[in-house]
């Protein structure tokens, strides 16, 4: 074959996935005919062609298929490198010219809104998975599964869905620095075409709402950790703040999307989220563990007869505030947030500041229960010292193996999110467990001869059934590292003592 007869086919190809890419979504309602030339030619752009020769259309089923041909494509071509910032950066591009534009998106939601709430979010969720703006094949790669626990089942992911920068990347970021986006949660991503540094957000779209008097915004998490993983933001850049403002907004976003829980993380260091210096909420439709437990008993907080307070059972240390008057529970929010900001009990290890310093913080989650409103709210202490470095209430050592990053919301309601490191390194002590010859890393080989000491030699299946419990301990051990109150005799009795505390205040 020459090279004008391999280059014409090649050319044949492209243009009948470009044509064919266009009306897969036209067929599917998501392009009215009038603008299949326009969008056609807007790809055309992108891909660096002049022209588009007459083809067939192609019966399409995946449409992210073709995307993948049209990045190859761009690749042979140069007109892009084969790098994973610059395909991030064009896969968004050509995914924008099929999504609406964002006063089309929040016109269509709204509309719906108006109708059905549920219906609204099911909308916008649906076009952030067409869109490729939610990474559902990256998604797809997680190892996910539950592990029964006296706590219910929690659950375990190993988050393989966000690629680790090649790298070419690496050395081009650092010649493209900007301040603009601010960060990855502010509200100027919508539409930005991305760099080295920061992904493509061309095909990124936001409902904008009011929360408690103030401009917001809500859109999907790109990497979703559980179904229909939402973010909601502050369009004003400002850090994170967990006091009373913020139990006001979550129960605002409660009335919004009763359908939704809405929580948030501690806002401070070790305790906090990965991003503490920009105000947003995390929420989604997922029921987590944590919301299955029950409370071991209730109680009365003082002039609040219209709430019922609890301590839950759970792992973490958890007050449980309901009530179907929302004012009551902000009143109760505020008085068990001022009360555990300054609380001390040092027979625990619970010290509340080191000189101007803050320890003390709380993780609130909110839902409906029925027509209840519904607060658990996390006690949290990021206090480190010589024997735990990291945080005495912080995974310890014995566990860091498997899990060493913080603590956040979504792992305190009973979800780990793993390191990608672990699929590799937990084969390596399976083919260990299955009588292999094969070297575990150092930081899990003690782990692995405990295994192998407590259940013999195994096969793979059974070896790897092993592993999977033996994570889902670690990760209940993690839990239990992070509560303030431990659930032996001595800190059930320390939780009783605060719990005493707050009926008084």
């Amino acid at each position: 074959m020459t090279d004008v007869t391999s280059k014409k086919l090649e050319t044949q190809s492209i243009d009948q996935t470009i044509v064919s890419f266009i009306k897969y979504y036209q067929t599917n309602h998501r392009i009215d005919p009038l603008d299949s030339i326009y969008f056609t030619n807007k790809i055309v752009e992108l891909l660096g062609k002049k022209e588009l020769k007459p083809v067939e259309v192609q019966a399409v089923s995946d449409p992210l298929a073709l995307l993948d041909q049209m990045i190859e494509y761009a690749i042979g071509q140069n007109v892009i490198k084969d790098t994973l910032s610059e395909r991030d950066i064009l896969e968004s591009k050509i995914m924008d010219v099929i999504v609406p534009r964002p006063s089309e998106v929040n016109r269509a939601f709204w509309d719906r809104y108006k109708d059905n709430k549920q219906e609204a979010t099911d909308y916008f969720y649906k076009l952030s998975k067409d869109s490729n703006y939610i990474k559902t094949r990256e998604i797809a790669k997680n190892i996910e599964y539950t592990h029964a626990t006296e706590y219910g089942e929690i659950e375990i992911t190993i988050n393989l869905s966000k690629p680790e920068k090649d790298p070419k990347q690496i050395a081009k970021a650092k010649t493209e620095k900007s301040d603009y986006p601010v960060n990855l949660l502010c509200i100027e991503n919508e539409g930005y075409a991305g760099n080295a540094n920061h992904p493509g957000r061309t095909n990124h779209r936001i409902i904008r709402l009011d929360v408690a008097g103030e401009p917001w915004g809500y859109q999907y998490s790109p990497y979703l950790y559980y179904n229909e993983h939402a973010i909601f933001l502050s369009e004003e850049h400002r850090a994170m703040n967990v006091g009373e403002k913020a139990i006001r907004n979550l129960l605002d976003i409660l009335t919004t999307f009763p359908h939704y829980f809405v929580g948030s993380n501690a806002g401070l260091p070790i305790v906090g989220g990965s991003i503490l210096s920009h105000d947003h909420y995390q929420g989604g439709r997922h029921t987590f563990a944590l919301e299955r437990a029950e409370m071991e008993h209730t109680f009365k907080l003082r002039d609040l007869p219209q709430v019922t307070a609890g301590i839950v059972k759970w792992p973490t240390s958890v007050v449980r505030i309901q009530s179907t008057d929302k004012q009551s529970m902000e009143q109760a929010a505020k008085k068990i947030m001022t009360a555990w900001g300054t609380y001390e009990d040092h027979s625990v290890d619970i010290v509340s500041f080191t000189g101007q310093t803050p320890h003390n913080a709380i993780t609130p989650i909110a839902r409906m229960r029925g027509d209840q409103f519904e607060l658990d709210l996390v006690l949290r202490n990021n206090r480190t010292s010589e024997a735990y470095p990291d945080g005495i209430f912080h995974p310890h050592q014995s566990v860091q193996h498997i899990k060493k990053e913080n603590i956040g919301l979504i792992e305190v309601m009973g979800l780990a999110i793993l390191p990608p490191r672990l699929e590799r390194e937990l084969d390596e002590v399976q083919k260990y467990l299955a009588g292999q010859d094969v070297t575990v890393e150092k930081i899990h080989q003690k782990w692995a001869e405990q295994l192998k000491e407590e259940h013999g030699e195994l096969n793979e299946t059974t070896a790897n059934e092993v592993i999977r419990s033996a994570v889902g301990d670690v990760f209940l051990q993690v839990l239990k590292d992070a509560g303030v109150f431990k659930r032996d005799q001595a800190g059930k009795e320390a939780f009783n003592r605060f719990a005493e505390r707050l009926k008084k205040v």
